[in-house]
C-alpha cells in the first residue's frame, strides 16, 4: 500500500521566513490590501486562485506543490484574515518566536507567559470553541491536523476583528478538532 504525502511537514528552514507586525502586516502582506496589490507582493512567492469579494471569500494561494500555504480572506475587496498552513506554509515569528506548524500547547503557553509579563492589558483570549488568541498581537491559533498529531494554524487578523473573531470570519474557516 502507497501512503500519500498529504501529512509531511516541511522543516522551518524549507520555508519562508516571515514577521508579524500586530494588526498591520504579515511577511509582506497589510491589512487593507486589494487582492491585486497581494498578486503583486506574493508574486513569484505563490501561484493564486482568485475570486472577487463582495463580502469575505476566501483566496486559496498556492506554494510549489499542490497543498495550499495561505489562506486569504477578503471583506469589500480588502485583506481582513490571513490563515498560514500549518504544514506548508510560511513561519511566520512573534516577537522571535514561530508561530506557524507547533506544538498546540506549547504556544499557548508562551502566549500565556507573554501575556503575564506585558501585564493585565495583554491579555490572552479564547474563543468559544476553545482558540486561544493574543489581543495584542491580533492572532488566534488554530490547529490542523498533521497525521496522528495537531499543530498549530494560525488566523491573523486587524483590529476591529478582536471583538468577534468567530463572526467576523466564516465558521467553515476554523478547526473543529
Amino acid at each position: 500500500m502507497v501512503m500519500f504525502k498529504w501529512w509531511n511537514v516541511l522543516p522551518d528552514d524549507e520555508r519562508l521566513q516571515w514577521t508579524l507586525d500586530a494588526f498591520v502586516i504579515v511577511g509582506p502582506l497589510h491589512f487593507g490590501m486589494s487582492p491585486g496589490e497581494v498578486s503583486v507582493v506574493l508574486d513569484g512567492v505563490t501561484a493564486e486562485s482568485y475570486c472577487p469579494a463582495s463580502e469575505i471569500l476566501p483566496t486559496i494561494m498556492r506554494g510549489d506543490s499542490s497543498e495550499p500555504s495561505l489562506k486569504l480572506y477578503y471583506w469589500g475587496e480588502r485583506l481582513s484574515a490571513i490563515v498560514v498552513d500549518a504544514l506548508r506554509g510560511p513561519q511566520v515569528f512573534a516577537d522571535g518566536v514561530a508561530l506557524v506548524g507547533r506544538v498546540p500547547s506549547d504556544l499557548e503557553k508562551w502566549m500565556i507567559g507573554r501575556a503575564e509579563t506585558h501585564g493585565t492589558d495583554s491579555g490572552l483570549i479564547y474563543m468559544s470553541t476553545g482558540i486561544p488568541g493574543s489581543d495584542t498581537l491580533g492572532v488566534f491559533i488554530d490547529v490542523q491536523r498533521a497525521g496522528d498529531h495537531l499543530l498549530t494554524r494560525p488566523v491573523f487578523v486587524p483590529s476591529e476583528a478582536m471583538d468577534g473573531p468567530s463572526h467576523f470570519l466564516p465558521r467553515e474557516m476554523w478547526s473543529r478538532y
